[in-house]
């Protein structure tokens, strides 16, 4: 393996720079476990919300795929006048009571997941970080008209206790995140994921209420002060633009209503638990059921990423 210290680029000497007074360092990758887009929203209007200091990058020459995912490009008039080039970075943010704490975030790297994991250690040592916390989100047969579920997992029992999900043993494409959560695990770090449970219908749309539920189940385990403020009017357009599509259409209108039921039959169900008779009997979709569906929705991303690099590698015009 080639040195892990070359793919990152610090602001300044990094034995200069102060270690955070929150040691907890944040990663979101978007590009696949990213339903509804609420990772990259959700990292974004955290950088948008509080004070932000560059700390270093990641070499995106040597991460990722450009064939696979496009940078996009602006063409105004007669020229090319911009690129949106991808960036792996590394910020130091501050919360509303001004602590600060790391947060890693950009697209999911493509190539070098060992070599990024022996890059990320070497942040983790210079900086003394304790704690990680990773931002997933998934669909879920679960419709826009309810909460949206939150579940948080990983190694650390004080954070995860009473948060279990009902997806059992399940085996699913290993992404960045994933690995990272384990890695870091491995360490000793205290590392939890925190995974949004997104209506397997929006998922291929930005979905910003997915975004402010994230951010909340952030500050639920670290305890920073973070806002959602300034999501909700986005969040409410696009709740609007979905109940257009509502509108004279019966059979969407038909699978939510269905959904609906099936979750408000979930919800009591588990409130009776005491109750084993009252719970309803058929209903509620099992946790291989809802596995399922996760791993289908998966399997697809998988699919299509392969498709886009065959597609990208073809020299062939």
């Amino acid at each position: 393996m080639r040195s892990p210290k070359k793919l990152l680029t610090f602001s300044q000497d990094p034995s200069t720079i102060s270690r955070p007074s929150v040691p907890t360092l944040v990663h979101a990758f978007h590009g696949f476990v990213d339903a509804g887009s609420g990772v990259r929203q959700a990292a974004a209007h955290l950088r948008e919300t509080c004070s932000a200091e560059l700390i270093a990058t990641f070499d995106p020459d040597e991460l990722i795929d450009y064939r696979a995912r496009r940078p996009r490009m602006t063409f105004s008039s007669d020229h090319f006048s911009a690129i949106d080039s991808p960036r792996l970075a590394l910020s130091r943010l501050t919360d509303k009571d001004g602590r600060d704490f790391f947060l890693l975030d950009g697209p999911e790297p493509d190539y070098q997941w060992n070599r990024f994991l022996a890059a990320v250690d070497l942040v983790v040592d210079e900086f003394e970080l304790t704690h990680a916390v990773g931002l997933s989100a998934i669909p879920w047969p679960a419709p826009h008209t309810r909460p949206i579920g939150i579940t948080v997992h990983g190694n650390d029992q004080s954070l995860i206790a009473g948060r279990s999900a009902v997806l059992g043993d399940i085996e699913v494409p290993g992404h960045m995140g994933a690995l990272l959560e384990y890695h870091l695990g491995q360490r000793s770090l205290s590392s939890v994921g925190v995974t949004a449970q997104v209506p397997h219908y929006l998922v291929q749309f930005d979905y910003p209420r997915c975004a402010m539920v994230l951010i909340e189940g952030l500050t639920d385990v670290t305890g920073l002060r973070l806002t959602g403020v300034g999501l909700e009017s986005q969040a409410e357009k696009a709740d609007g633009e979905v109940a257009e599509q509502l509108t004279g259409n019966e059979e969407f209108a038909a699978v939510v209503s269905a959904l609906e039921m099936q979750y408000d039959q979930m919800v009591e169900a588990r409130s009776a638990l005491t109750k084993p008779s009252s719970a309803p009997q058929g209903e509620v979709p099992s946790g291989d059921e809802i596995a399922a569906q996760v791993e289908e929705f998966l399997a697809g991303l998988e699919g299509q990423t392969e498709k886009e690099d065959k597609s990208g590698n073809d020299d062939s015009v």
